[in-house]
């Protein structure tokens, strides 16, 4: 009956520095407009106010490694990090309205790049990892990025792909990068540039944790990510602060049936998609749940490697794609059979629309035919 109290309400869930003006402004159609004079910031709204809220000690993300390595990061720790990856890039000069590339394997040091950046007010423009150098040169050039966030090497299936090496054979031809931060995956030795080139671990831990986030207006851009450019030229669509975090905490808190005290929510998308940066990074984190953040493949170290991990961490709400369920099904039930699947209590699937078959698949054997 009257959409724009209830979106006033839902965003009235955020903390914001500054009140609104305007809920939704229309006077350029269909360029809208959302809580205009609003100011917030993401970064304050994923980490501070929790941690504030006395919740600092609560698990952000279990993150488990391809080889099984594992990692249990707080909010507290996470805002930390955070706090000091933002005074690294403000020392770089990097200001509002800068944009910062971000190509990163999914270990936690992507969401602690997305959320310093948010602090900040620099967009962030994150590649998916799996994708090719030619392709972050593209997307670095066409937002004109000034720093980059990148690794030594990455894994996959036991892999590990040269990344440093594969980014520096292009950085000379992105005049507007000017930083370039290098997390140490695997510890390989890497060629440094001096002057551009930081390492993530060295830089951190010489940076103060005395980081005050940005008050940004709701208009304000917290990110530009492009499509895959299959079918053209990628095209960078960008989202603003005010209107997509309240639109991601309220899907993610109603969709999902969202019990923060209790959940332990799995999206297992890649942060590099719009799925992964609202149901692995925005969402979860406005909503101070419990997630999991998986580096590898589905069939590796094994077939069944997902269901050992919804076993090992009681994943409650679990969220993936039609195209990997129809994997599992072709790997066979045994794999899921292998595993006490009954925390889970609701299920979720995203990217395309679901057939019959993966569907009833998804309900029965994963689901135990109790999850909706």
């Amino acid at each position: 009956r009257d959409p724009e109290a209830w979106w006033a309400k839902q965003a009235e869930a955020l903390d914001w520095f500054e009140k609104w003006d305007t809920v939704l402004d229309e006077s350029n159609a269909p360029f809208y407009r959302w809580f205009t004079g609003g100011k917030l910031n993401a970064s304050y709204n994923a980490l501070d106010r929790h941690v504030e809220a006395g919740r600092g000690d609560r698990v952000a993300f279990h993150w488990r490694g391809e080889e099984g390595e594992e990692l249990d990061v707080t909010y507290a720790d996470l805002l930390s990090d955070v706090k000091r990856l933002a005074n690294v890039l403000r020392g770089r000069g990097i200001r509002p309205g800068d944009v910062v590339g971000i190509y990163l394997p999914m270990i936690p040091q992507v969401a602690v790049a997305m959320l310093a950046c948010a602090r900040i007010g620099a967009p962030h423009n994150v590649v998916f990892g799996g994708f090719s150098p030619d392709a972050v040169k593209e997307r670095m050039e066409f937002s004109e990025a000034k720093a980059l966030i990148t690794v030594d090497q990455a894994r996959r299936k036991g892999k590990a792909a040269d990344i440093k090496p594969a980014v520096d054979a292009f950085l000379d031809e992105v005049p507007s990068i000017g930083t370039v931060v290098v997390v140490r995956n695997t510890g390989a030795d890497v060629d440094m540039q001096e002057g551009r080139d930081l390492f993530y671990d060295e830089a951190i831990e010489a940076a103060s944790d005395d980081s005050p986030a940005e008050p940004l207006d709701a208009e304000h851009p917290l990110f530009v990510l492009y499509t895959s450019g299959s079918t053209a030229k990628p095209k960078g669509i960008l989202h603003t602060t005010g209107g997509y975090l309240t639109g991601v905490a309220w899907t993610h808190k109603y969709v999902f049936d969202l019990k923060p005290d209790e959940d332990v929510f799995w999206c297992s998308a890649d942060v590099g998609w719009v799925t992964g940066h609202s149901y692995i990074v925005y969402g979860p984190l406005m909503n101070g749940v419990t997630s999991v953040m998986y580096e590898g493949a589905p069939d590796y170290p094994h077939k069944g490697i997902w269901w050992e991990l919804v076993e090992r961490y009681g994943v409650t709400v679990f969220y993936t794609a039609p195209t990997a369920i129809r994997a599992c099904i072709k790997w066979g039930v045994e794999h899921p059979q292998k595993h006490d699947l009954s925390s889970l209590r609701l299920l979720g699937t995203v990217g395309e629309p679901i057939n019959p078959k993966a569907w009833l698949w998804y309900w029965k054997v994963i689901g135990g035919e109790r999850c909706p």
